[in-house]
């Protein structure tokens, strides 16, 4: 009983972690200003239709969200930070969309079996940290014959390359916890849904970036901005040694991946599937 206890108080503690570091910064600028094409990519790629019961985990301010919502389905949007989903709720409401926002950790989702349509997770669900679970959950919402649609950041990809640059100076992760750039590896998100799916649909694709000048304007807007980022810097603050050396680091990465004037192609791996009748 001690150990169940542990384990469940060891659960909230990440949790919270969690919740506090996506609500650093300002993930919305992130949203809206960088990657803003990443969720009407996915809802077409999804093809969510009028009318249609669609759910977004781990939805952030809305990326997917507003888009589904603008092709006439009517939207769940999930996110286990509430700042986010503030952020989202308003931008909704300057825009007159209709959305329904909630909060909800993606490995213990508030909904029923079968309640959606369609389920999917733009750049989102990839951050829950025990894969195998938010999988699990994921395609327990959806009802037989609906769909599920992924978008994760790619390991090899210049998302991939930034954790893996930052992961040196950051606190080692919590047991159990797994990488988030998995989910953007097809083997392992296959692995993930397994036999509950069908008719899967796996392509690499990338978002054109000409949001930074420089790279050093990047790293810049990803230190105030970006809460995964926000979050190894201040483990490192009272280093200057290394906070000059992961800033370095993330300059040359970005310079590497610049295609000139500061564009860049961040790459990400789209999955679309079929929930199983069986």
């Amino acid at each position: 009983m001690t150990q169940l206890t542990d384990a469940v108080e060891a659960d909230r503690a990440l949790k919270a972690r969690l919740r506090t570091m996506w609500a650093l910064g300002d993930y919305p600028a992130v949203a809206s200003e960088v990657v803003a094409a990443l969720g009407p990519a996915l809802v077409e790629a999804v093809a969510v239709a009028p009318g249609e019961r669609v759910l977004d985990v781990a939805a952030g301010s809305g990326n997917a969200s507003l888009p589904a919502a603008l092709a006439g389905a009517r939207v769940v949007a999930s996110d286990l930070t509430p700042a986010l989903l503030d952020a989202g709720r308003r931008a909704a409401q300057e825009r007159g969309i209709d959305v329904e926002w909630r909060e909800a950790d993606a490995e213990a989702l508030p909904f029923a079996d079968g309640e959606f349509d369609v389920a999917l997770s733009c750049v989102g669900i990839m951050f829950a940290p025990h894969h195998a679970v938010a999988a699990d959950e994921l395609v327990r919402v959806v009802r037989p014959g609906g769909r599920l649609g992924l978008l994760s950041w790619t390991p090899e990809g210049f998302v991939g390359q930034m954790f893996a640059t930052m992961k040196p100076y950051a606190p080692p992760p919590p047991p159990g916890a797994q990488p988030p750039p998995l989910w953007g590896r097809e083997e392992h998100v296959r692995e993930l849904l397994g036999d509950r799916v069908e008719a899967v649909d796996v392509r690499r694709r990338s978002v054109h970036i000409d949001r930074f000048p420089t790279p050093e304007a990047f790293v810049e807007f990803f230190k105030a901005c970006y809460g995964p980022t926000i979050a190894v810097y201040r483990a490192i603050a009272e280093d200057p040694v290394r906070v000059a050396e992961l800033d370095a680091a993330l300059v040359a990465l970005a310079r590497a991946h610049d295609l000139g004037s500061g564009a860049m192609e961040w790459e990400y791996l789209l999955v679309t599937a079929r929930r199983s009748d069986r």
